[in-house]
C-alpha cells in the first residue's frame, strides 16, 4: 500500500542510504519484509510525535503489528546496529532523522 508522503517521512536520499542496511530487503537471508520504508516511517511518526503507538495513523499499517516489529529489531539490536552505522556519519541528520 503507497501513501502520500507525510511531514516526517524520510527523504528519497536518506531512504537510499538506510534501505541496503535493513533486514528482511530482497536477497538478504530470512523473509523479505512486507515494506521497509513504511515500517521505518510509522517508526519515525511515532518518534517525532510523542503520540502512542494507537494512535499511528492507518496509512503506516497496523499500530500493533508496527510495535511489534519494532520490539522485534530492538530485542535483535537492529536499531542500535544501525544507530551505530550512522553516528559516525558527519551528517547528523540521521541523528533527527
Amino acid at each position: 500500500m503507497t501513501h502520500e508522503k507525510r511531514l516526517h517521512d524520510i527523504s528519497d536520499r536518506m531512504w537510499a542510504l538506510l534501505e541496503p542496511c535493513l533486514p528482511g530487503r530482497p536477497g538478504a537471508c530470512g523473509c523479505v519484509a512486507q515494506d521497509n520504508r513504511r515500517f521505518i516511517n510509522a517508526v519515525i511518526w511515532i518518534l517525532r510525535t510523542g503520540a502512542p503507538w494507537r494512535d499511528l495513523p492507518p496509512e503506516y499499517g497496523d499500530w500493533k503489528n508496527t510495535h511489534r516489529r519494532f520490539c522485534r529489531w530492538r530485542d535483535k539490536g537492529i536499531w542500535a546496529k544501525l544507530f551505530n552505522m550512522f553516528v559516525q556519519d558527519p551528517d547528523f541528520e540521521w541523528l533527527m532523522f
